[in-house]
């Protein structure tokens, strides 16, 4: 995917169902229908009064709304940044430097895009890509399964993000700890001969297990957002 994955441009993505990819793109431990997905807020807030709904709950709300989540997300990625400046200008002659990224509610709008392809993160993507520029190589590493890879491959290659490799689960996988997986692919990548400076993901298990500089964890608002 370093080369744009030209070849991805090629698959006839209109075979692919975007209910259907949505639907297996839903990680195991995904919402409840009562849980209300958090795209557009839910019914009840967007008629509450402004002032009913202070930006200082935003971590412990009942539901989130996307301006509230973009905000937290952009919040996380200046933090990111500034490290990720300091450290690139740091990387010794022939370090092969690395950003492992999680997909969903991460790299993507998991949770708020409900359409194929799903948008990207802004914040993040905007990090990803300054990272990207100065020869750092993203690696997505996700819980999604195989099943998914084309369709996935190209959503990231398409809202722009270059990817040097993308980790799916395959059958086996699927019955492992999903943090000792993401833990493992990690592991895989340094084989490679990379440093990865800094792993990015929403839940615990995206940064769990160590095999990376620093971390980054953006909101998931107590597992609300997969």
């Amino acid at each position: 995917m370093k080369s744009r994955h030209t070849w991805l441009n090629r698959v006839s993505v209109t075979a692919v169902s975007a209910t259907a990819f949505l639907a297996l793109a839903a990680p195991a431990e995904a919402l409840p229908a009562s849980a209300a997905p958090v795209s557009a807020a839910s019914a009840q807030l967007s008629q509450a009064p402004a002032a009913a709904a202070p930006a200082a709950a935003s971590s412990t709300a009942a539901a989130v709304d996307y301006e509230t989540w973009q905000r937290d997300c952009q919040a996380v990625m200046d933090k990111a940044l500034p490290y990720l400046k300091e450290r690139i200008a740091q990387g010794k002659p022939g370090e092969k430097q690395a950003i492992v990224l999680d997909i969903d509610n991460t790299a993507l709008e998991t949770d708020f895009g409900f359409s194929f392809p799903q948008p990207a993160n802004k914040p993040v993507l905007k990090v990803a890509q300054y990272a990207e520029e100065r020869g750092v190589d993203l690696f997505f590493v996700t819980a999604r399964p195989d099943i998914i890879y084309v369709p996935t491959a190209w959503n990231l290659d398409h809202v722009g993000y270059e990817s040097s490799g993308l980790y799916v689960r395959g059958f086996l996988d699927l019955f492992k700890d999903v943090a000792e997986y993401k833990t493992a692919q990690r592991i895989d990548i340094e084989r490679k001969g990379y440093t990865i400076i800094a792993n990015i993901g929403n839940s615990a298990t995206d940064l769990s297990g160590g095999h990376a500089e620093k971390t980054f964890k953006l909101p998931d608002y107590d597992g609300q957002l997969s």
